[in-house]
């Protein structure tokens, strides 16, 4: 059983450099590959296992089993060896990629250099969005590293997505918090309704956000004030209370911590740019209101 490639590469300018994320190259494989490595790069590549399995190695370390759909990170200056099941092959796609801005996604969790090998949910989009760096290869267009590059931020953030924790009944685990933030139950309570328990639901928030859990529902929970705020003329009493604080005050306090302004002032400083003005009801979370023409 043999095995097809295809292949495309970019020569970004330091001009390109200069936007922070740039695309180095795209490429599509299936079937028996030959063995990856050992071998160091200067740059970073997202290899996305979509079906097969195999196995992966950091220089020195063991071999890890792959088993699609999976992500692989290879990093600059890490040493690493790899390959499909040598009997049944896999299929993947690969995207090499540098800039200024890997930084700030390495520290967001977004790229995991300690953890080399993630498990992937669905990679319809991944896939997408691979295609869409494909066509930029193909096509020659002068547009076509600006956009290649613009498309590995939306990569990033797809893998990111693919590879969150999920629940126990196999919902996305980030997708239930922001609905149960809202509500005025202990963190413990949250976990609960998640199947889950309160060091489990930490852990698999921090592996998710790079950030501790009440960090987190601290952050939706302003994020629906900062909205209810700005367009409706709820009492800083009953927005705190919308978003599952029955003290007002403690809810101030947070909110100017972090936020820098009081809510009364946040609130002042937002209507007078907020087309259409106040909305004549409190706006579902998933449903904002329109402003009129």
């Amino acid at each position: 059983m043999g095995y097809r490639t295809w292949m495309r590469y970019f020569t970004p300018s330091a001009v390109h450099r200069r936007l922070g994320l740039v695309c180095l190259g795209v490429g599509l494989q299936h079937g028996v590959l030959p063995v990856v490595g050992p071998r160091v790069l200067d740059h970073y590549v997202a290899v996305v296992v979509s079906k097969g399995r195999g196995w992966f190695a950091v220089a020195g370390g063991e071999r890890q089993e792959v088993v699609a759909p999976a992500l692989l990170w290879l990093v600059p200056g890490v040493g690493h060896h790899y390959a499909p099941d040598p009997a049944h092959g896999w299929e993947e796609c690969f995207v090499d990629f540098d800039g200024s801005a890997v930084d700030a996604y390495v520290e967001l969790g977004y790229v995991t250099p300690g953890t080399p090998v993630v498990p992937l949910g669905d990679v319809e989009v991944v896939r997408d969005i691979v295609s869409r760096i494909v066509r930029c290869a193909r096509g020659g267009s002068p547009l076509a590293q600006v956009d290649a590059s613009a498309a590995v931020h939306h990569l990033l953030v797809a893998l990111r997505r693919a590879g969150a924790d999920s629940t126990p009944s196999g919902g996305s685990l980030l997708e239930a918090l922001a609905r149960d933030a809202l509500l005025p139950i202990s963190v413990a309570e949250i976990a609960a309704r998640r199947g889950m328990t309160l060091p489990e639901l930490r852990a698999a928030v921090r592996r998710s956000t790079e950030t501790g859990l009440k960090d987190h529902l601290l952050t939706l929970r302003l994020n629906r004030a900062k909205e209810l705020l700005t367009t409706t003329r709820m009492p800083v009493q009953e927005v705190a209370q919308a978003i599952g604080y029955e003290d007002a005050a403690y809810f101030s306090r947070l909110f100017t911590r972090r936020v820098g302004v009081s809510p009364g002032r946040f609130r002042e400083s937002r209507v007078q740019a907020v087309p259409g003005g106040w909305s004549s009801r409190i706006p579902p979370p998933d449903d904002p209101p329109l402003v009129p023409d």
